[in-house]
């Protein structure tokens, strides 16, 4: 069958190893490698006939993970990383270029191969990386943005480096190929620029107007996988025109949709890769040099580590963040094949150093989930040991922070919710990564930090121990996720109330143990046709009907799912159906002039008067010789059927003001 049987033994192999990856509580990138390592070329038993075809295919698998990364960015969000991304990156490479070289020379190799050594080690994973950070749903947080933006500045970079380092023998030759493919690039991206902003949307907005979700998957892919080749034709790389792709998508309206159809396709393309760099694993060479490929192995994880973790520091990131990137970036890069592959070819370098860099390349793999796991335990355990950085914080109490409210996002809604309860005298602390929010918050009064509300020392000075109430606003449900699985661990009793966007974020997050899940983009649009069904004279019984049913109809799947949902919602319907609402009495109205002993209102009608507006004040629970006026609003608690009585009783031109 060829490469048909050669993709069923790795998708089949791949499921046990997952399967093993994730009864062991290991990322299951760990248990794709294993796979590819144990149906590889250099094992018995069942194995994958050509394993070039496979390498083919998983080069898809990293163009498709860098089209669903360019989906799920935002530009803005790289803003706050992008000094450390353009600047930091490059000095990145030079220092851990130097540390390859030092390591080629200290084992005794000539110049031309510790140098290449040094080029091949720099590039970081983009693919384990971001695979690391899903896994541990660290995707949003600030350090993920700043490994984000520096591995696709790694990425571009390796392009002049497969130019320059052929031409290390006469370097002036290279010189004119190495600006041909500078220009090139801005070429492309000029193009990119154009076709983003004008073919692409309204290619989709023709393809989505057909209701075709195969058309649309396919044009999606077409797109990624398309202008991927097209940079390939332009001598640039075929995962950064994905790449490319997948973020000029994003500014588009169809992004979720795209994002959510493209999300298998890149699993199981992934797999692909994972595989097949586990078969370039050959375990007797691995035996053979097991010293020299340990000692290596080691000086690279622990040297650039140091090289991410201080240059992460001096540009200014603080706490968890250096520490985070350091443990994370290590690993060597995908792209780093593709480099070797062109110094193998141009005699370059040689098949010992090739198959060095590939078992060393699979071993930092193997050991980048491992690390990055262990930040945060090695963070707070710091932090008994060093004085840290105190985070910025603005109008947070004198007395402390207790039995308080935390919203994590200082937008409009986080703002809101704080601003409302502090008139009410409730203490409430807003967290957020904006400077220009939480100069806002701060301006208004509001108890504000500036940081990643994910990050634990974060949390720590917004005073989570001692708070009462967790409100999460952020837009990121990654991040929202990470946050809420934190902060589960850490105060499993805690409420926490969540926004989401669909029925399928909100059993997500019922699962993680949150109290509360709002919808606001449901909740909006459901109070807008209730207002429009109030101005168009329909009964309170009509409007609650429908939107008891609507509600039913959309949160069907929770209630299918999670019985407390069910009973939360028939608790919701009783106190719905209890209403008050406000009605004016005209000049003419029946009950003017008589006091509300008179007109027995509560044995006609059923409801009850509890308050009056009158001359701008509110009386409460009015006593029974209170005689009605003209231009009054009186407050009636009652349901459906029972307010509709009374508002026939104040006479029929009454009119009934918004329900409160």
């Amino acid at each position: 069958m060829g490469i048909a049987s050669d993709i069923a033994i790795i998708v089949v192999a791949g499921l046990i190893g997952g399967l093993i990856a994730q009864r062991l509580h290991q990322p299951l990138i760990l248990g794709y490698i294993l796979t590819g390592l144990i149906v590889g070329p250099h094992t018995g038993g069942v194995t994958v006939s050509n394993v070039d075809d496979i390498e083919l295919l998983a080069e898809i698998g990293v163009a498709l993970l860098l089209f669903a990364l360019g989906i799920q960015l935002s530009l803005k969000q790289l803003r706050p990383v992008r000094t450390i991304a353009l600047i930091g990156t490059p000095i990145q490479i030079v220092l851990t270029m130097g540390l390859g070289l030092g390591i080629g020379r200290y084992l005794g190799w000539n110049w031309i191969d510790s140098i290449w050594f040094g080029a091949l080690i720099a590039p970081s994973s983009t693919m384990v990386i971001l695979k690391t950070l899903m896994s541990l749903g660290r995707m949003g947080t600030l350090s993920s943005r700043i490994m984000v933006g520096m591995s696709v500045v790694q990425d571009l970079a390796v392009i002049p480096l497969m130019i320059i380092l052929p031409q290390l023998n006469d370097l002036e030759a290279g010189l004119p190929a190495l600006g041909w493919a500078a220009l090139r690039a801005v070429i492309f991206l000029a193009l990119m620029v154009f076709l983003g902003t004008r073919l692409i949307p309204a290619l989709m907005r023709h393809i989505a107007a057909w209701n075709s979700r195969e058309l649309f998957l396919l044009a999606i892919t077409a797109i990624g996988l398309g202008i991927g080749y097209l940079t390939y034709l332009f001598g640039l790389s075929f995962a950064f025109g994905a790449f490319v792709a997948g973020l000029v998508l994003s500014e588009s309206d169809y992004s979720y949709q795209a994002l959510s159809d493209i999300v298998p396709l890149r699993d199981l393309f992934g797999l692909l890769f994972f595989a097949s760099v586990g078969m370039l694993l050959d375990p007797i060479f691995l035996y053979n040099n097991i010293e020299i490929i340990l000692l290596i192995v080691l000086m690279i994880v622990v040297g650039k580590s140091l090289i991410f973790g201080v240059l992460t520091r001096l540009f200014g990131y603080v706490n968890v963040a250096p520490l985070a990137v350091a443990l994370t970036m290590f690993p060597i890069g995908e792209f780093s094949f593709v480099l070797a592959g062109v110094g193998l070819a141009s005699g370059s370098i040689g098949q010992d150093l090739y198959a060095l860099l590939l078992a060393t390349a699979v071993m930092t793999m193997i050991l980048t989930p491992l690390l990055a796991r262990a930040a945060d335990p090695i963070y707070r355990l710091s932090k008994r040991w060093f004085r840290h950085e105190p985070i910025d914080t603005f109008n947070l109490p004198k007395e402390g922070l207790h039995s308080h409210v935390v919203i994590a996002g200082a937008g409009q809604v986080g703002q809101f919710v704080a601003g409302v309860l502090k008139e009410y005298g409730q203490h409430a602390v807003v967290i957020d990564l904006n400077q220009q929010r939480v100069d806002e918050a701060r301006r208004r009064g509001l108890a504000a930090i500036y940081g990643d509300a994910g990050h634990p020392m974060v949390l720590e000075a917004a005073g989570i121990d001692e708070a009462r109430l967790l409100l999460v606003t952020l837009p990121s449900m990654e991040a929202a996720q990470a946050l809420v699985e934190y902060v589960h661990r850490l105060r499993p009793n805690l409420h926490i109330v969540v926004r989401a966007e669909s029925v399928e974020q909100m059993e997500r997050l019922h699962a993680l143990g949150v109290y509360e899940v709002v919808q606001p983009k449901f909740e909006a649009g459901l109070e807008i046709t209730r207002q429009a069904m109030l101005h168009l004279d329909l009964t309170p019984s009509e409007i609650q009907l429908f939107t008891d049913s609507v509600r039913h109809d959309h949160y069907a799947p929770l209630y299918d799912a999670h019985p407390d949902y069910h009973m939360m919602h028939h608790l919701h319907q009783v106190e719905r159906s209890i209403d008050l609402n406000w009605v004016e009495l005209t000049a003419d109205s029946p009950l003017v002039g008589h006091t509300l002993a008179d007109c027995a209102i509560r044995s006609q009608t059923g409801a009850s008067v509890v308050a009056i507006f009158h001359e701008h004040n509110v009386i409460t629970n009015p006593p029974r010789d209170h005689r009605f006026m003209a231009g009054e609003r009186v407050g009636v608690l009652g349901n459906g059927e029972e307010i509709t009585a009374f508002r026939r009783l104040a006479q029929a031109q009454a009119v009934e003001l918004e329900k409160q």
